[in-house]
């Protein structure tokens, strides 16, 4: 269920409440359909050591690695991932992972826009089908090889856009130092996942604090605020669509106290 927030926004710890098992993966549903998302999901999944297989949806879906390293297969496809990395799956691509254990291996993943299907388990693929041609530009995205961007006292490295083959979606990884960013609100939807941390959630006059793992969505023109309350930077994966730039937002009030008063937009 999670925290409920002003205007629908809800906060869920990474791996609060019981999970789903498919094929041996443990996953557990955050933003979705059933909580209000009109266009975008969020789920996190823990793959067990060994191969495991699940099938593609006819929608983009980012992942980005959390904890533990393993070898994802995309259609067969070999790449060696590990944290902090972003993994682009194009509509219909299969996902594989071999996890060599002893660590389990946990990523979040994002479809847009989410086609409200479960996953299925399906037989895992590791070899690519002859003549194809390694895709351009790669799937995989290193954080520490993206540039950084500023945007006010903030910063941000986009791991998947329109450049790197995400025509509608965006991926980033932001980063807050203490206080909070100005009271604002998009005209799209947007999960968020935080890294490293704490802070307090505001969206209208409420809010519940954060930490490493919680999972955030916020519906479209939602006025809110993260709040960095610790004394050293907030880090938080962001997923927003349709695709564009974090930097785009629409500031609602003056300060950042007056959310206590703001107001959720329709």
């Amino acid at each position: 269920m999670g925290r409920v927030l002003a205007g629908g926004c809800r906060v869920w710890g990474l791996t609060e409440g019981r999970p789903r098992t498919i094929g041996g993966v443990r996953v557990w549903n955050r933003a979705g359909r059933r909580s209000g998302a009109k266009a975008i999901s969020l789920r996190v999944l823990r793959f067990p050591p060994g191969l495991s297989g699940l099938d593609g949806s006819q929608a983009d879906d980012v992942l980005y690695v959390l904890e533990g390293e393993a070898t994802v297969y995309l259609d067969g496809r070999a790449h060696r991932v590990g944290p902090d990395t972003g993994v682009y799956l194009r509509p219909g691509a299969r996902l594989t992972v071999d996890n060599p254990g002893p660590r389990p291996f946990t990523i979040v993943s994002s479809r847009c826009p989410d086609p409200g299907h479960t996953l299925r388990a399906v037989a895992p693929e590791t070899r690519s089908a002859r003549g194809a041609k390694p895709p351009r530009p790669s799937p995989i995205v290193r954080l520490a090889d993206r540039p950084s961007e500023t945007t006010g006292d903030r910063s941000y490295r986009v791991l998947v856009d329109r450049s790197g083959g995400g025509e509608a979606v965006t991926q980033f990884v932001g980063t807050i130092p203490p206080g909070g960013a100005p009271d604002h609100f998009h005209h799209y939807e947007e999960v968020l996942c935080v890294l490293e941390g704490k802070g307090r959630m505001w969206a209208g006059g409420t809010h519940v604090p954060i930490g490493p793992g919680s999972c955030i969505f916020l519906p479209r023109r939602q006025v809110h605020c993260v709040e960095n309350t610790g004394e050293g930077p907030l880090r938080l994966m962001g997923v927003f669509y349709p695709a564009g730039s974090p930097a785009a937002r629409v500031r609602a009030y003056r300060t950042v106290s007056s959310i206590r008063k703001a107001k959720p937009r329709k």
